[in-house]
């Protein structure tokens, strides 16, 4: 008989995101908001590995945590060239990049607050 999932709530899901990416020593965690800036998701985060091979390692471990303790299955995008992983698991999207490309979309920019955006 297999253990029983924890309930998946977007906190709880951010909780686990947060916690898999510290294990895996992913660089410059960025967590975003998004609850009332758009339906795609509650939360957006954005963190950096320092090489293709650490960036598909860390997506890989987080998808398999993800679905060892919720039973979720995630979608992801880009694991097979490790410049910038997806993974979407409806409540929370992560974006892990190699910190060359995460330098040329600069994800954070569209997503901060208009105050922070002023700098």
């Amino acid at each position: 008989m297999a253990a029983p999932k924890t309930q998946a709530t977007s906190e709880g899901i951010l909780e686990a995101v947060l916690s898999s990416l510290s294990d895996d020593k992913a660089e410059d965690v960025v967590q975003i908001d998004l609850r009332g800036k758009t339906a795609m998701g509650d939360h957006m985060v954005i963190c950096s590995g320092r090489s293709s091979r650490q960036v598909a390692a860390i997506s890989e471990k987080l998808v398999e945590r993800l679905k060892a303790k919720f039973g979720i299955s995630t979608r992801v995008e880009g694991k097979d060239t490790g410049d910038w992983v997806l993974i979407d698991t409806g409540d929370v999207i992560v974006h892990v990049f190699r910190p060359e490309v995460r330098e040329f979309y600069q994800l954070e920019k569209m997503w901060q607050p208009s105050a922070a955006a002023t700098n």
